[in-house]
């Protein structure tokens, strides 16, 4: 007997892999344990097949890796984003160009490091039917769904939703990665209250989405929240330029023109709202830029330089920050000034691991006084800023030099500045800073 599916969000049907991944592996190949695994598919949908109908995937499998879906009838590649431990979610809004029908494939890969398995889909029978695209009674609607913003995403803020909309139904929100299914009390009719107490282990950044859902019998609508979680009205900082303001640098090769972008206790730097101007010319586009940094490389001819960088965190608070540095053309004679350039790292590189091992070469025999800070830059992570090193080496006969440090917290997002000087009798000390950040994920 067909069944009527009446929800209008969606409804899921587990979607059965294709015949042909049933086919029992070779002992040799069941013996590798770190082999990526599929287990289930799920997809719903709010309006069958039509054009303009919003399609929902959810994918179970190996966690920490990289789906993408395939659908025959579609010019374009799903990317699916893991929400929990091993589930992958996300979603497609059927255009009118696209071909898709009951028996197109569907076709799922798994990336985890350097491996991947593919696995082939089908849709269940009956989610073209008119019957899925049953429109909401006319007073079932959200017309807002808001937030009390705080000062600060840390462990013991307090989160407080309010939703408006159909009275006498029952609401509840998500918040994708944390916790699901919050429950909302109708205060009065029409208007619903929930909140979150925000917890030490929560990865919780301002920009994740949270969603309400408000159901009145077997039917329900959604709203996704699109104000901050922060209430955020304090503007980024430009840090850590290199080369300093005045500073003079000899032509080589490539002059790096950097910064790092500091919103502590914000929502983060927008890295499409960057431009870098040097000497009067836009060269944002050959810029690497980050919401953590920005680089940009050339071959400078000596001269004096004026950088003007501006940027915007994500909503929309402006910082702007000017300096001016000269290149000076190479000389033949002997600096007076000691050597000292680190060997191990670039600039705003990414270190994974404890200890972060940082190599050198300056001159024979010189002493350098190194000194490191760990800062918390990614909102939504917990942690203090605190000096994790400050130590005196000796270079080699060589001028080779090294340390080490190691962060208490390594979390993800974590910047490390690292400020060295080195001197020796005779000479002029040379200061120098490198900046690492530690790998996400």
């Amino acid at each position: 007997m067909k069944k009527q599916i009446r929800n209008q969000v969606a409804a899921l049907f587990l979607l059965l892999p294709a015949a042909t991944a049933l086919i029992a592996l070779p002992g040799t190949a069941m013996a590798q344990p770190a082999a990526p695994e599929l287990r289930s598919l799920q997809v719903g949908t709010d309006g069958g097949l039509q054009a303009g109908a919003k399609l929902q995937f959810t994918l179970e499998g190996t966690p920490r890796g990289q789906v993408s879906l395939t659908v025959r009838g579609v010019p374009r590649t799903i990317v699916l984003k893991e929400t929990a431990r091993g589930v992958y979610t996300g979603s497609y809004t059927i255009r009118r160009q696209d071909r898709i029908t009951e028996s197109s494939a569907i076709r799922a890969t798994l990336k985890v490091r350097n491996r991947s398995i593919a696995t082939n889909y089908t849709f269940p029978a009956g989610i073209a039917s008119q019957d899925v695209a049953v429109a909401p009674p006319a007073g079932l609607k959200i017309d807002r769904f808001t937030v009390a913003p705080v000062d600060k995403i840390e462990p013991g803020a307090e989160l407080r939703f309010t939703l408006n909309g159909a009275p006498g139904g029952t609401a509840e929100f998500d918040i994708p990665g944390v916790i699901n299914n919050v429950a909302m009390r109708e205060v009065r009719p029409g208007v619903y209250e929930g909140a979150y107490t925000i917890r030490r282990l929560d990865n919780l950044a301002p920009s994740r989405p949270v969603v309400a859902t408000l159901r009145i019998g077997d039917r329900a609508v959604t709203s996704t929240l699109t104000q901050p979680l922060m209430a955020d009205a304090k503007p980024p900082v430009i840090r850590n330029l290199s080369p300093r303001d005045g500073e003079s640098v000899t032509r080589g090769a490539a002059t790096s023109v950097s910064g790092t972008f500091d919103d502590a206790g914000g929502v983060g730097v927008d890295p499409k709202s960057v431009r870098i101007m040097l000497a009067g010319r836009d060269v944002t586009a050959a810029a690497q830029i980050t919401p953590q940094f920005f680089t940009y490389r050339a071959d400078l001819p000596a001269g004096r330089y004026a950088v003007d960088v501006t940027a915007k965190d994500m909503v929309g608070n402006a910082v702007r920050q000017t300096w001016t540095f000269d290149v000076a053309a190479a000389v033949s004679a002997a600096p007076a000034t000691v050597l000292l350039q680190v060997t191990s790292h670039a600039n705003n590189a990414s270190v994974e691991g404890s200890p972060v091992v940082v190599r050198g070469r300056t001159a024979p025999g010189a002493v350098v006084d190194v000194k490191v800070s760990a800062v918390g830059t990614l909102a939504g992570l917990f942690g203090m800023n605190q000096d994790l090193l400050t130590q005196r080496v000796q270079a080699d006969g060589n001028g080779n030099f090294s340390f080490s440090f190691s962060p208490q917290f390594p979390l993800p997002g974590t910047r490390y500045e690292v400020s060295m000087t080195a001197g020796k009798d005779g000479m002029t000390a040379t200061e120098t800073k490198l900046v690492l950040f530690q790998k996400q994920g």
